[in-house]
């Protein structure tokens, strides 16, 4: 098994997760990948310790973001466990060992915030992202910049432009 070493997090955008290892496997990842193929992926913490698995990757829809990982722990059958959403950008897929890794201890982790499935966050509350942001000592995703050089501003609600035909002005 790979060790993580916390010293050394590769670098990553202030909304993605950060990618470490040296496979890529078949298909189209690791950087772009079905949610489902990320799901049951198990978690480990600075401390090499297994603290559960991803049960659900949450998406900011109007932002075309992944928002949170929910990672499901203690349950028995599951029954009884605790839900703990975790900031897309505070995880570390590695793909060699086929799991993510999250630069905090485990007992880090068992004393976030925590829900069941029966009563969940309401995760588009910005004063409720920014607190568990901030637990996991990361930038909040929606903060991060969506500007990229070279694209095209904004469309008008409800209009078509044909971009290619202002190009090909004189």
């Amino acid at each position: 098994m790979n060790t993580f070493d916390s010293t050394n997090r590769p670098l990553n955008s202030n909304t993605g997760a950060a990618i470490v290892g040296s496979g890529t496997g078949d298909g189209p990842g690791p950087n772009v990948m079905a949610a489902d193929t990320l799901t049951g992926n198990k978690l480990f913490t600075s401390d090499h310790q297994e603290i559960g698995k991803i049960s659900e990757i949450m998406l900011d829809v109007r932002d075309g973001r992944i928002a949170y990982a929910v990672l499901s722990s203690g349950s028995f059958f599951g029954m009884g466990g605790k839900l703990h959403a975790i900031p897309w950008n505070a995880l570390i897929l590695d793909t060699d060992e086929k799991c993510f890794r999250l630069d905090v201890t485990s007992d880090r982790v068992k004393n976030a915030p925590a829900f069941d499935k029966e009563h969940w966050p309401a995760m588009a509350d910005e004063q409720w992202g920014s607190s568990l942001h901030k637990y996991y000592n990361r930038q909040p995703y929606w903060l991060g910049s969506r500007d990229v050089a070279g694209t095209l501003p904004p469309e008008p609600q409800g209009a078509f432009v044909d971009h290619e035909k202002d190009r090909n002005k004189p």
